[in-house]
């Protein structure tokens, strides 16, 4: 990525949630922080549940925390970490989240070619909003 200080203060606050993450049953932790249009920094990570499908991604307890704190918001980035070096995108509902609160966010994640920024409309290039 060329402009590593800008996105160092989101990378560096997903990687202190990514500490935080309760992954006892697939042991793969992930941590997310975005960044909102008016510069607040939110982080979380991801929550595991012995029923699976009660899981928490990263980056919808990061959008979450957010909401729980502001209300309404958007969003204008999003940076995403796992313990492991393997890629490490959002999921399809992570994406459809991060669209419905940030039409124009660009997300930062590792891929197998390193660091990369995309953004949400490439990530998800038919999301939705019912606004």
């Amino acid at each position: 990525m060329s402009d590593q200080t800008h996105w160092q203060p989101l990378l560096e606050a997903a990687q202190a949630a990514m500490k935080n993450a309760h992954a006892p049953y697939s042991n793969f932790k992930v941590g997310a922080a975005l960044r909102t249009i008016a510069g607040k920094i939110f982080a979380g990570c991801n929550v595991e549940n012995a029923s699976y499908g009660m899981t928490n991604c990263a980056e919808r307890t990061a959008i979450f925390s957010a909401v729980a704190q502001l209300g309404s918001f958007e969003i204008a980035e999003i940076a995403v970490v796992c313990e492991q070096s393997v890629p490490c995108a959002p999921c399809g509902a992570c994406r459809q989240v991060i669209y419905e609160f940030g039409p124009k966010a660009i997300v930062y994640f590792q891929s197998a070619g390193g660091w990369k920024p995309m953004a949400i409309t490439e990530l998800l290039p038919e999301g939705f909003r019912l606004k």
